[in-house]
């Protein structure tokens, strides 16, 4: 299973007058500014101010932002690299640019770099507010499309599950039994088998395919952050109006938490009360709130170990794993691994222009006899490093394998499994071919490992009819 790419850093839409919006402006302190700032507030607004570049690049790095109001060119300040810094936390930005007198040549430069719009100081707040309406507008609009476009991309569900073991095939039938039903869902998983793709398949297969699939990272923002991003917040602790958090905007579908047992006490609490009862309180708020969300948490760590340190709540614990779905690690499924490459290099010839034709045997062989630790995440990494570098019209060989996986590693430990009553030539068949698969079909070393000679092991290849 290929994992997903998740949604860009910052990236988040506002519908006009349904929720604050959160504006950067980047200007020195004057009492124009202050104007500005107490407008956009009166507004519903959640305004951050910036008084020089360097506290804008930090509130940056810190805030996602809706939309950007910035001084083109004061001591201090650049609104163009502002521009980019912001541009790359939210590419849908709505931004502003303004100086004092009317400069065509300044105009033409910060529209053709990305910027909504270029206004001249003093500001017309009323047109300044017509703009930025425009521009959320415009962002609500290119949300939608990213989820019709993400939708259209998960339309397969079960599909994109890709394999015929069948590890697998009691994967896909549990997902079938769970998802056309309403219970929240604990999927769990070593790193990189496919969590999320199992969250997508129970989303794309149950009655809410048609609204969003909202996914938080829950190990990535703090306690507060997480909270807040989650249930949202009644007021911002600058001023402004009410946030609305990932809940609100999954309703009618599905929540996926990705990552539950980095969740916080405050949260876990907060999350129990929702999945016992779908209602919440915003961060800062007494009154509760109701969403239609299904829940659907995935962990690759031990949760009832969690539950005995106390690092998670018993109770939340038992509310998720009433249904529990396992991924199984790749080792567990290895006889998917070739159907696995096969789309690799398809989606990687298609991504970086190559033209690998396969993978030889050899080659297979030695993917076959990695564990692989990190799953179908690591395989999925191997194989587009090995497109990246492959030239020509060729199947992937030996040579191209990472060091680790082409050299030969004679001490390596590889097991063999015999069942009772088997006969000595049936025995003797089976080592030499797990040999041949160990050493990647080198008859050379293969003989060396077995302690026999090279013409003995030719003679017993064509004895047991082993091409």
């Amino acid at each position: 299973m290929s994992a997903a790419p998740a949604a860009g850093r910052g990236r988040r839409a506002v519908a006009p007058g349904a929720d604050a919006a959160r504006v950067l402006v980047v200007d020195r302190e004057t009492p124009e500014t202050r104007r500005l700032i107490a407008f956009l507030r009166a507004r519903g607004d959640r305004v951050l101010w910036a008084k020089d570049g360097e506290s804008a690049f930090t509130t940056l790095d810190h805030e996602p932002v809706d939309c950007l109001v910035c001084e083109l060119s004061e001591p201090r300040i650049d609104g163009i690299a502002v521009l980019h810094r912001a541009q790359a936390v939210n590419a849908e930005l709505c931004a502003v640019m303004m100086t004092a007198g009317a400069d065509i040549e300044a105009a033409v430069a910060t529209m053709r770099e990305g910027a909504y719009d270029f206004q001249t100081k003093p500001l017309n707040l009323e047109k300044l507010a017509a703009t930025l309406k425009r521009g959320l507008s415009h962002q609500e609009l290119a949300s939608r499309v990213a989820d019709l476009e993400s939708r259209l991309d998960e339309r397969f569900g079960l599909e994109r599950l890709t394999g015929n073991s069948p590890a697998l095939a009691r994967l896909r039938e549990q997902i079938r039994q769970v998802a056309p039903t309403r219970a929240a869902v604990l999927v769990t998983g070593e790193a990189g088998t496919g969590k999320e793709l199992v969250a997508q398949a129970l989303h794309q297969n149950s009655p809410r395919a048609k609204e969003r699939f909202v996914r938080v990272n829950c190990a990535a923002p703090s306690e507060d952050g997480l909270e807040s991003e989650l249930f949202g917040q009644e007021a911002g602790p600058r001023g402004g109006g009410r946030r609305a958090g990932r809940l609100e905007r999954a309703d009618g579908g599905t929540l996926f938490l990705d990552g539950i047992a980095a969740v916080g006490a405050g949260a876990q609490a907060r999350l129990l009360r929702f999945v016992q009862d779908q209602e919440f309180e915003p961060v800062g708020g007494a009154q509760p709130r109701r969403a239609d969300v299904r829940v659907v948490a995935a962990t690759d760590r031990d949760l009832a170990e969690e539950v005995r340190a106390g690092r998670f709540r018993g109770d939340l614990h038992e509310r998720l794993r009433l249904v529990t779905v396992a991924v199984p690690p790749l080792r567990e499924r290895q006889e998917d691994l070739p159907l696995l490459v096969e789309q690799f290099l398809r989606e990687f010839n298609r991504a970086h222009g190559r033209r690998v034709t396969g993978i030889a045997r050899g080659a297979l062989e030695r993917l076959l006899a990695h564990d692989w630790p990190g799953n179908v995440r690591e395989l999925r990494n191997c194989v587009e490093g090995m497109v990246v570098f492959a030239e020509g019209k060729r199947p992937l060989a030996v040579a191209d394998l990472p060091p680790v996986l082409r050299e030969f590693r004679a001490g390596a430990a590889r097991e063999v499994r015999l069942e009772l009553g088997l006969g000595m030539d049936e025995v003797e068949r089976r080592f030499i071919e797990e040999t041949l698969r160990w050493v990647g079909y080198d008859k050379q070393r293969a003989a060396e490992t077995l302690g026999i000679g090279l013409r003995t092991l030719y003679r017993k290849l064509k004895q047991y009819g082993i091409v």
